[in-house]
């Protein structure tokens, strides 16, 4: 076990465990750090606890201080030099012609170096636009490409629900979202109703997504043949939430559409015909003992039935436009 007290350098931003070296520490106050990039100033948001030694990411570094004014005064001045920064930077991107964009400026807290960060289609060849800031700034010049989630973060915004976006709001680290959730909840496909400002899908797709899966193990799939109380049909369409289905029933000459709950409902067991289709590997052994065994083989009864869980499994979608939403791997 190990006391340790948790820091957050940006809102919103992961939280980083650090050594608080015996000082006391309240959530809310602000400490300077040592981290990999050198002397850097958060907010403490997790006062002192304990948490065990596989729960922290070596090596644990130590708290330098509780800020003081002057340490105050000189975040405050680096804001101000951002601002500054960003300008120049903006000209400079004009001036060398090339095809970026620029979305934010970032000071180390002790000046030593300032981290531009950009956005482009594929690799850029920046080296010029490096020698002209270096020759600007006087100081190490770090241009960083991102990803468009990580540009929405920075910006912020609003989001189609009218609040602000969540990467820019609450969320620590990004979630990978897939289609596969879109369809799962029966929402609309419609690449412009569940992609965010950064035009891929919406993180919030994730917030639900364990409740359904849960929830879908429960039903049938879509085209399934099923026995309720008026009969067998096939299911048409699903209420995940109400955990109800509707299935066509034959009736005549005609067909009959009805509502039944989960309950009500009993899926039919593959015949012997359909098992071997599903798991050939499994059957190809009970082949080879002899024709005398499958001979002795019996039908199975009509009425009996197997769990839902194995239908849960969802068919994937092939249409390219989808899948250009989903989380592509940034450079």
């Amino acid at each position: 076990m190990a006391i340790v007290i948790g820091v957050r350098f940006k809102r919103p931003g992961k939280v980083y465990y650090f050594d608080p070296c015996k000082l006391e520490i309240r959530a809310g106050e602000t400490v300077v750090v040592e981290t990999v990039r050198g002397v850097e100033l958060g907010e403490c948001v997790e006062p002192p606890m304990e948490i065990a030694d596989e729960e922290i990411v070596p090596p644990l570094r130590k708290v330098v201080r509780v800020a003081t004014e002057t340490d105050i005064q000189q975040i405050v001045k680096n804001r101000e030099n951002e601002r500054k920064a960003y300008d120049i930077c903006q000209e400079k991107i004009i001036a060398h012609k090339i095809e970026m964009k620029l979305v934010d400026v970032e000071y180390a807290f002790d000046n030593s170096k300032i981290i531009f960060f950009f956005t482009a289609n594929g690799r850029v060849d920046f080296r010029s636009l490096v020698k002209d800031l270096a020759s600007v700034f006087k100081t190490r010049i770090e241009l960083r490409q991102i990803g468009v989630r990580d540009e929405a973060k920075m910006l912020g915004g609003l989001g189609p629900c009218g609040r602000p976006i969540c990467c820019g709001s609450f969320l620590g680290d990004f979630q990978p979202v897939s289609i596969k959730m879109a369809k799962e909840q029966n929402l609309s496909l419609n690449p412009t109703k569940i992609s965010g400002l950064c035009g891929r899908l919406m993180c919030c797709l994730k917030y639900e997504q364990d409740h359904y899966e849960e929830a879908r193990k429960k039903l049938p799939r879509i085209g399934k043949e099923v026995i309720t109380p008026d009969g067998r049909g096939h299911v048409v369409e699903l209420n995940v939430l109400r955990q109800t289905a509707k299935v066509r029933i034959p009736s005549g000459d005609l067909t009959e559409l009805k509502e039944y709950g989960v309950e009500q409902l009993q899926r039919v067991a593959p015949s012997d015909t359909d098992k071997r289709k599903r798991y050939p590997e499994k059957d190809a052994g009970k082949e080879r003992e002899g024709a005398a065994r499958d001979q002795g083989a019996h039908e199975p009864d009509e009425e009996a039935f197997e769990p839902f869980e194995d239908d849960a499994e969802l068919e994937e979608i092939d249409d390219a436009e989808l899948r250009m939403l989903e989380d592509q791997p940034e450079e």
